[in-house]
């Protein structure tokens, strides 16, 4: 902050502090997005139905994307891919009537979008 800049140089210097913020910024999101891919997680699995526990404990979280600047995660389940959509939302029996629909994927997920916001919120303020 005492660092004094003569007028030439004064947008390398601005251009220099806004890169720096940029970095941090970005390590902050990227932090955020993992730890919201985490609960995401940690929320199926609590609120997933349960028969033998196989199900519940099926669901991953996976990098998709990564670059300097961005991050994108998947939760995924990749041995009951098959059986999460029909368990979120019902489906019909083979007997005629309906299973009722065990909604656990969709609360996650917003739980974890509210908790992305506002840790990526706390982090640019802070």
């Amino acid at each position: 902050m005492g660092e004094k800049v003569s007028i030439d140089q004064l947008s390398d210097a601005i251009m220099e502090e806004l890169n720096e913020y940029a970095e941090l910024a970005a390590d902050n999101m990227k932090k955020a997005v993992k730890k919201a891919g985490n609960t995401v997680k940690k929320d199926i699995n609590s609120s997933a139905p349960v028969r033998s526990g196989k199900y519940a404990k099926s669901w991953r979280v996976k990098t998709t994307k990564e670059t300097s600047q961005a991050l994108e995660v998947t939760v995924y389940s990749p041995s009951r891919y098959m059986l999460a959509h029909l368990l979120e939302h019902g489906h019909a029996k083979r007997n005629g009537g309906r299973t009722r629909a065990v909604s656990h994927i969709g609360p996650a997920e917003k739980h974890g979008e509210k908790e992305l916001l506002k840790d990526i919120e706390s982090a640019l303020k802070g």
